[in-house]
């Protein structure tokens, strides 16, 4: 038995039911690179993941803390539901687009603290992403307790802002901002309302996620090492990819044995 196969034997089979699908992407749909700007998702899985959001009539939504501007171009064509910077910008089924901002002068006064400091620890790299800031230091290691320190010190001086740690990668957003709201959200609304949620991450950012989940007797999936909130586990972005592929042909099989019946 493949290590993939094992990993899907301890995987509840989605043959049947009302699901709603939601996916964080870097380290999930898209392997980690060195740069943010370098990640991207493969073309077939673009297309699985439109085969998946028709299946289950358009109930598949995109998670993510990139804005939902950069997730419409990691997954084009496809453009559907997305939460963007962690929920603090989301859009509906309907294409409705809501987004929390920060005062323009707290963005302003923030940013250029930040840029300065950052300036001085060479590999760092500083992502603004309007309402929220991305502090990376995958490739300056030796700067992580510096930039650690600079987000506590930041968020201290800016009420109203919170931390949330990721991989090799520290965020400044507004505070009651995270995944698991946005899921929440979605549930609420057609046509994710009244479907089991599957929520499939990699990071600590996906952990409220995952708890948002599990209270609704959800499928939480966490991708790779580490302890997790999540119930079930895959190895890694193959192991993801290997997933959706063996999703959908059970959902298609579902879809067709009840056409037959009927």
């Amino acid at each position: 038995m493949t290590q993939a196969a094992d990993t899907y034997a301890r995987y509840p089979t989605l043959s049947s039911g009302q699901y709603a699908f939601f996916f964080d992407v870097d380290g999930t749909l898209a392997a980690i690179q060195s740069r943010p700007e370098a990640v991207f998702i493969p073309e077939q899985v673009i297309a699985q993941l439109q085969q998946l959001s028709a299946l289950s009539q358009g109930a598949l939504a995109l998670v993510s803390g990139r804005p939902i501007e950069q997730l419409d171009a990691l997954a084009a064509p496809w453009h559907g539901p997305a939460a963007g910077v962690h929920g603090a910008e989301r859009r509906d089924a309907e294409g409705n687009v809501q987004r929390i901002s920060l005062p323009v002068e707290v963005e302003q006064n923030l940013r250029k603290e930040l840029q300065d400091a950052m300036a001085c620890w060479p590999g760092t790299q500083l992502e603004v992403k309007g309402m929220a800031f991305a502090l990376h230091y995958r490739q300056a290691m030796q700067h992580e307790q510096d930039v650690l320190r600079l987000a506590e010190q930041s968020v201290k001086r800016f009420p109203g802002l919170a931390l949330q740690p990721g991989k090799c990668v520290v965020e400044i957003k507004p505070a009651g901002i995270d995944k698991g709201a946005a899921i929440s959200d979605f549930m609420q609304q057609t046509p994710f309302a009244g479907r089991t949620p599957v929520f499939i991450g990699d990071d600590l950012t996906d952990e409220k996620g995952f708890l948002a989940v599990n209270e609704r007797q959800g499928v939480s999936v966490k991708v790779g090492e580490g302890s997790s909130q999540a119930h079930y586990r895959l190895n890694d972005v193959d192991d993801v990819y290997g997933w959706l592929e063996r999703t959908l042909l059970l959902l298609e099989q579902d879809n067709v044995g009840k056409e037959f019946r009927l």
